[in-house]
């Protein structure tokens, strides 16, 4: 079963005693639906239904909907686009399809994972998307407005690489709480580290650029843009590429880190990423991280093609 829901009073993962006045958590292991998922995009793919935009490589809205309706558990949350817009991306910086004008096709390499799915196409998709550098995952954080100026953010596949050494520092199959491992890309080097001086970071904004300057939050700012920046990778790509299960609830009220901050108070969740609770490396993230070698040997289901 891919996901269940509890409810968990204090946001932590792991409880089972339903509270009347506790949020909804939803449970889902990510590893097996990842491959049927990857499946089910490559078949929209063969059918020439997956369309990105040629200035951008990101899908349409119309192409999301389509990734959406595939997905094995659906997406993480109704009309909010996680999974759905993560995939035709994935498969583009995976070298799974290119671009005929704004349709997508597959490749040669995209033709055999289709043919012969295996879980280390979701390790070597991983390790691509880890050094790509075709799109920034802070971008999808659109509250924090500035982005685009010059000199302003560090490269993304930088800081995809200390998300990715964070996951490597927790303990396999264990529920890891956010702020614990938010906490290890925070102290543990190398520092995850988004804008690249404190000057820059004057130059990213909510709402207004000066009296919304995250300049003003002073050491808050890093919940703001780095804890943001790796909840967005830890549920869009890490959990839909199927290395971590996941915790999370609905964002809105999930977190308060921004609150009090000028201009913030129109938004009810600073992202679409606030309401992830707890991860856990589950066993295809255990070999990806630590032994990739054992991927062939993973006794997970391999979906079956007609």
């Amino acid at each position: 079963m891919a996901e269940r829901t509890i409810g968990v009073a204090g946001g932590l993962a792991g409880q089972t005693e339903a509270d009347p006045g506790a949020s909804l958590v939803h449970l889902r292991r990510t590893a097996a639906d990842a491959l049927s998922n990857l499946v089910g995009v490559l078949e929209l793919t063969v059918d020439g239904q997956v369309r990105c935009s040629a200035a951008t490589r990101l899908p349409y809205a119309a192409t999301v909907k389509l990734v959406e309706d595939v997905l094995v558990a659906g997406d993480y949350y109704e009309d909010e686009p996680v999974a759905s817009f993560a995939w035709p991306v994935l498969l583009q910086v995976g070298g799974l399809a290119r671009r005929s004008g704004t349709t997508l096709e597959l490749t040669a390499r995209g033709r055999t994972v289709l043919a012969r799915p295996s879980y280390a196409a979701l390790g070597a998709l991983w390790d691509r998307w880890l050094t790509s550098v075709s799109h920034d995952e802070l971008s999808r954080i659109e509250a924090i407005k500035g982005q685009r100026r010059p000199a302003t953010l560090t490269p993304a596949a930088t800081r995809r690489a200390v998300v990715a050494a964070g996951l490597a520092a927790i303990r396999p199959g264990a529920w890891t709480n956010l702020g614990a491992l938010l906490s290890v890309l925070r102290t543990r080097p190398p520092r995850l580290t988004a804008s690249r001086s404190l000057v820059a970071r004057w130059r990213l904004y909510i709402g207004d650029s000066y009296h919304g300057s995250l300049g003003h939050a002073g050491a808050g700012a890093w919940d703001i843009i780095e804890g943001r920046y790796a909840l967005c990778v830890l549920l869009e790509y890490a959990a839909t590429i199927g290395l971590i299960d996941v915790a999370y609830t609905d964002p809105r009220g999930a977190r308060d880190d921004y609150r009090g901050l000028w201009g913030a108070e129109e938004y009810d969740c600073l992202s679409r990423y606030d309401g992830l609770l707890a991860v856990r490396v589950n066993e295809l993230g255990t070999a990806v991280l630590h032994d990739p070698d054992a991927l062939p040997s993973l006794g997970l289901p391999v979906p079956r093609r007609a």
